[in-house]
């Protein structure tokens, strides 16, 4: 019996290439709805039934873990999701999942907002703020200070095994130069990068939606991601 698809409301960003990428390396059929951010599709109530925080990437897997419908947002809850469903990338042991689960939390509390801010402050930010740029590239070289560490003992991230740690961190680092960071100066996370970036479904993930993406240069992109449209309640 064949699977039906997962229906995917993401954009091309680190966190949507996070879930495109995981579906792609388990083999899941899916379906990519594109949700674009500049032009303020998270806000529309069909997608906030679905990701209350307005937020990509969001999913629906009309076979859910009961054989219902159900549907998730954030991207490290749908990683997870996906690991259960499947079997894959993810230790069935106690001892290995927490060794993932500790790395992906990383991620997701360290990798993501840090490496956000410091894309914030030096490329979008309507005014150079000396204090922010330093505060948040100093702390990006600092986790790809700690990653570099873990990969220098360790093949992947959480261990000698491919999991999904290594497919949440990686999408964050492939802006590493827009970071302000030199690669060569990580030669383990380095290596570890080369060689997940030349995996296949890694490349064909990266690529979803990537086609519609543009980069963000008007004042009214500005104003939806990074302005009084993102904090109004809803």
């Amino acid at each position: 019996m064949s699977q039906a698809p997962i229906d995917v409301y993401s954009w091309a960003t680190p966190n949507g290439h996070k879930v495109h990428i995981m579906l792609e390396e388990c083999g899941l059929p899916y379906r990519a709805h594109p949700v674009n951010i500049g032009k303020g599709d998270q806000f529309e109530p069909a997608f906030l039934k679905i990701s209350p925080n307005n937020k990509i990437p969001a999913i629906t897997d009309p076979e859910g873990p009961d054989g219902k419908p159900i549907s998730l947002f954030e991207s490290g809850a749908i990683l997870v999701y996906l690991a259960g469903k499947t079997g894959k990338f993810l230790p069935e042991g106690d001892r290995g999942r927490f060794d993932v689960l500790q790395w992906l939390m990383f991620q997701m509390g360290s990798v993501g907002p840090m490496l956000g801010q410091t894309h914030h402050f030096r490329n979008y930010a309507p005014e150079k703020i000396q204090y922010a740029i330093d505060r948040y590239s100093n702390e990006t070289k600092r986790i790809y200070g700690v990653i570099d560490k873990q990969l220098s003992t360790h093949k992947f991230i959480a261990g000698d095994t491919y999991t999904i740690a290594d497919i949440a961190i990686f999408p964050w680092l492939r802006s590493y130069e827009n970071q302000g960071i030199t690669l060569e100066d990580f030669p383990h996370l380095k290596q570890w990068f080369e060689g997940i970036a030349a995996r296949p479904a890694v490349q064909r993930g990266v690529k979803v939606l990537a086609d519609l993406r543009t980069p963000i240069t008007g004042d009214k992109e500005r104003e939806i991601l990074f302005g009084k449209t993102q904090y109004q309640r809803r």
